[in-house]
């Protein structure tokens, strides 16, 4: 494989920056080396600064697109932090039936957290209106996550019951994956949204999963992320972030519920 220098590890991080906002610590030289590496033999260049040349003149949007897409794509699985859930059924439970219960994936990259929010939203609220939306700055993920095919081996955080009534066991050459049944499919709504960027019109939230995001950039870029998220969440609404992560001196306009759950204000 061929190695990334500093200088050109530098402009990958000055590039994702101004991308997306992440912050890439010099521990992450090798990951830029790992997931961009293939694409210099597809794009017939020999060096990283070679690659980064083509992907600043303009000549390949498609490209651009890839690289971001590498860069900015991290690993999830089904039901990941359980509590979060435990306290997504709770807030569902207790909101009106009249009225949509909405809830955003932020961060929602190949889709295993939009689907977990739609199971347990279905299960609490059967024949009552709910919405998912779930957005990610990469249109890789997003397709995969549109198709809702994954492997079997994900599964090991999946409530009682849940496999059986909004999954399909994959048999020949589809065996040891499932396919997300189409009708909860279709009741899940994927967009591609850039946090660090003005948001789109996307109504407001009861419950926000911004989770495992926030790591990836410095206080500054925090700060404008959450002010962004919490103008789409509800007064009395739920923030969620991972257990890795702080609010603390980010933003003063929720109150914590417990680490990583948070109240807008009414």
């Amino acid at each position: 494989m061929t190695e990334i220098s500093d200088s050109e590890f530098a402009q990958f991080q000055r590039f994702i920056y101004e991308a997306a906002g992440i912050t890439l610590s010099a521990a992450k030289k090798a990951l830029v080396c790992g997931r961009l590496g293939k694409r210099l033999q597809a794009c017939q260049v020999g060096s990283f600064g070679d690659y980064f040349e083509l992907l600043m003149s303009g000549e390949s949007a498609g490209e651009l697109q890839n690289a971001v897409d590498l860069l900015t794509t991290n690993e999830t699985y089904f039901f990941r932090e359980p509590r979060h859930f435990e306290r997504l059924r709770a807030e569902a439970a207790a909101a009106p039936a009249d009225t949509p219960f909405r809830v955003w994936s932020a961060a929602g990259s190949t889709g295993e957290e939009a689907y977990s929010i739609a199971m347990v939203l279905e299960d609490v609220r059967p024949g009552r209106r709910w919405e998912v939306v779930a957005s990610d700055i990469s249109a890789r993920v997003l397709a995969q996550a549109r198709a809702g095919h994954y492997r079997a081996d994900r599964l090991q955080n999946f409530p009682p019951g849940f496999l059986q009534r909004f999954c399909l066991k994959g048999c020949g050459p589809r065996q040891g994956t499932l396919l997300i049944e189409r009708w909860l499919r279709e009741k899940v709504g994927f967009l591609q949204v850039n946090l660090n960027e003005p948001l789109p019109q996307l109504g407001v939230f009861d419950v926000v999963f911004l989770r495992n995001v926030l790591i990836y950039f410095n206080r500054d870029t925090k700060r404008k992320v959450v002010a962004r998220v919490l103008q789409k969440l509800r007064p009395g609404g739920l923030l969620l972030v991972g257990h890795s992560e702080s609010l603390v001196d980010v933003t003063n306009e929720v109150s914590m519920l417990a680490p990583s759950a948070f109240r807008k204000p009414r």
